[in-house]
Protein backbone atom coordinates (compact mmCIF):
# COMPACT_ATOMS: atom_id res chain seq x y z
CA UNK A 1 0.00 0.00 0.00
CA UNK A 2 1.65 3.51 -0.91
CA UNK A 3 2.16 6.12 1.78
CA UNK A 4 2.64 9.43 0.93
CA UNK A 5 5.50 11.38 2.64
CA UNK A 6 5.50 13.98 5.00
CA UNK A 7 6.63 17.26 3.39
CA UNK A 8 7.07 21.33 4.24
CA UNK A 9 7.01 24.51 2.41
CA UNK A 10 7.08 28.07 3.22
CA UNK A 11 5.25 31.01 1.92
CA UNK A 12 6.52 34.37 2.41
CA UNK A 13 3.64 36.97 3.74
CA UNK A 14 4.42 40.55 2.48
CA UNK A 15 1.99 43.08 3.28
CA UNK A 16 -0.73 44.23 0.83
CA UNK A 17 -3.24 46.66 0.38
CA UNK A 18 -6.68 46.10 1.75
CA UNK A 19 -8.30 45.48 -1.45
CA UNK A 20 -9.49 43.22 -4.23
CA UNK A 21 -11.64 40.37 -4.73
CA UNK A 22 -10.17 38.00 -2.47
CA UNK A 23 -11.30 40.57 0.26
CA UNK A 24 -14.68 40.60 -0.76
CA UNK A 25 -15.07 36.76 -0.99
CA UNK A 26 -13.88 36.42 1.96
CA UNK A 27 -16.33 39.00 3.55
CA UNK A 28 -13.30 41.01 5.68
CA UNK A 29 -14.56 44.33 7.18
CA UNK A 30 -12.15 46.89 5.43
CA UNK A 31 -11.30 49.72 7.60
CA UNK A 32 -8.94 52.64 7.47
CA UNK A 33 -7.37 50.53 10.01
CA UNK A 34 -7.10 47.23 8.57
CA UNK A 35 -3.85 45.41 8.09
CA UNK A 36 -2.95 42.97 5.35
CA UNK A 37 -0.87 40.34 4.78
CA UNK A 38 -0.58 38.07 1.77
CA UNK A 39 1.38 35.45 0.44
CA UNK A 40 1.31 33.08 -2.70
CA UNK A 41 2.53 29.73 -3.74
CA UNK A 42 1.56 28.06 -7.33
CA UNK A 43 2.48 24.55 -6.87
CA UNK A 44 4.02 22.38 -4.01
CA UNK A 45 4.09 18.28 -4.49
CA UNK A 46 3.51 15.44 -1.75
CA UNK A 47 5.07 12.38 -2.91
CA UNK A 48 4.84 8.69 -2.33
CA UNK A 49 7.58 6.45 -0.81
CA UNK A 50 9.02 5.65 -4.32
CA UNK A 51 9.61 9.19 -4.83
CA UNK A 52 6.22 9.57 -7.91
CA UNK A 53 3.86 12.31 -7.19
CA UNK A 54 0.97 11.58 -5.33
CA UNK A 55 -0.78 14.51 -4.59
CA UNK A 56 -0.38 18.30 -6.09
CA UNK A 57 -1.18 21.68 -4.12
CA UNK A 58 -1.82 24.77 -6.53
CA UNK A 59 -2.83 27.94 -6.70
CA UNK A 60 -2.13 27.97 -2.29
CA UNK A 61 -3.05 31.71 -1.61
CA UNK A 62 -2.51 33.02 2.36
CA UNK A 63 -4.30 36.36 3.66
CA UNK A 64 -3.74 37.16 6.78
CA UNK A 65 -5.74 40.54 8.67
CA UNK A 66 -5.58 41.92 11.28
CA UNK A 67 -9.18 44.42 11.17
CA UNK A 68 -11.96 45.11 14.05
CA UNK A 69 -15.37 44.11 13.60
CA UNK A 70 -18.47 45.31 16.14
CA UNK A 71 -15.58 47.44 18.18
CA UNK A 72 -13.08 44.33 18.89
CA UNK A 73 -9.69 44.12 17.05
CA UNK A 74 -8.93 40.64 16.06
CA UNK A 75 -6.38 39.08 13.70
CA UNK A 76 -7.06 35.75 11.14
CA UNK A 77 -5.25 33.93 9.07
CA UNK A 78 -6.76 32.30 5.73
CA UNK A 79 -5.42 29.14 3.49
CA UNK A 80 -7.05 28.31 0.32
CA UNK A 81 -5.85 26.10 -2.03
CA UNK A 82 -6.13 23.13 -4.73
CA UNK A 83 -5.83 19.75 -4.33
CA UNK A 84 -5.35 17.05 -6.90
CA UNK A 85 -5.23 13.21 -5.87
CA UNK A 86 -3.19 11.65 -8.75
CA UNK A 87 -3.77 8.10 -9.41
CA UNK A 88 -4.64 7.28 -5.64
CA UNK A 89 -7.23 7.90 -2.97
CA UNK A 90 -6.90 7.82 1.02
CA UNK A 91 -7.10 5.28 3.09
CA UNK A 92 -9.91 6.07 5.81
CA UNK A 93 -9.31 9.68 7.21
CA UNK A 94 -7.45 11.82 4.64
CA UNK A 95 -4.05 12.76 6.46
CA UNK A 96 -4.64 16.30 6.32
CA UNK A 97 -1.57 19.51 7.18
CA UNK A 98 -0.73 22.09 9.76
CA UNK A 99 0.45 25.10 9.31
CA UNK A 100 2.83 27.46 11.36
CA UNK A 101 3.75 31.20 11.16
CA UNK A 102 7.23 32.28 11.71
CA UNK A 103 9.75 35.22 12.30
CA UNK A 104 12.05 34.38 9.84
CA UNK A 105 13.58 31.07 11.34
CA UNK A 106 11.70 31.31 14.64
CA UNK A 107 8.50 29.54 14.52
CA UNK A 108 5.50 31.91 16.82
CA UNK A 109 2.87 29.86 16.44
CA UNK A 110 1.60 26.55 15.05
CA UNK A 111 -2.19 25.77 14.58
CA UNK A 112 -4.31 23.28 15.02
CA UNK A 113 -4.35 20.49 12.51
CA UNK A 114 -7.05 20.71 9.29
CA UNK A 115 -8.31 17.61 7.31
CA UNK A 116 -8.10 18.03 3.66
CA UNK A 117 -11.16 17.71 1.96
CA UNK A 118 -10.41 14.83 -0.96
CA UNK A 119 -13.33 12.69 -1.25
CA UNK A 120 -12.01 11.40 -4.67
CA UNK A 121 -8.26 10.85 -6.50
CA UNK A 122 -8.39 12.31 -10.23
CA UNK A 123 -10.14 14.70 -9.13
CA UNK A 124 -9.30 18.95 -8.12
CA UNK A 125 -11.20 20.23 -5.04
CA UNK A 126 -11.18 23.63 -3.12
CA UNK A 127 -9.67 23.40 0.54
CA UNK A 128 -10.38 26.65 2.49
CA UNK A 129 -9.12 27.14 6.32
CA UNK A 130 -9.29 30.00 8.88
CA UNK A 131 -7.32 30.49 12.40
CA UNK A 132 -7.63 33.00 14.82
CA UNK A 133 -4.17 34.49 15.94
CA UNK A 134 -2.89 36.59 18.85
CA UNK A 135 -2.59 39.88 17.55
CA UNK A 136 1.23 40.23 18.81
CA UNK A 137 1.66 37.08 16.11
CA UNK A 138 0.23 38.84 13.65
CA UNK A 139 2.57 41.61 13.63
CA UNK A 140 5.87 39.52 14.10
CA UNK A 141 4.54 37.06 11.28
CA UNK A 142 6.58 36.90 7.90
CA UNK A 143 6.22 33.64 6.82
CA UNK A 144 3.92 30.49 6.87
CA UNK A 145 4.99 27.14 6.81
CA UNK A 146 2.58 24.96 5.46
CA UNK A 147 3.25 20.77 6.58
CA UNK A 148 1.26 18.02 4.70
CA UNK A 149 0.94 15.08 6.98
CA UNK A 150 1.86 11.56 5.43
CA UNK A 151 -0.86 9.38 4.32
CA UNK A 152 -2.06 6.02 3.33
CA UNK A 153 -3.57 5.83 -0.05
CA UNK A 154 -4.66 3.08 -2.10
CA UNK A 155 -3.72 3.14 -6.37
CA UNK A 156 -6.59 3.83 -8.51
Amino acid sequence: MPVLTENTTLISLKSAKPTGLGMTQLGIPVLDSTQVKKGKLHEFLQSTEDGKVGRRYQNIRVTAVRTAEGGVESAKVFVQFEVFGDDNVPEGVCGGYTVALLSGADALLTLPASSLFLPYGRAWYENQAVFDVPLTIFDKADQLQLTVAADRVRAI
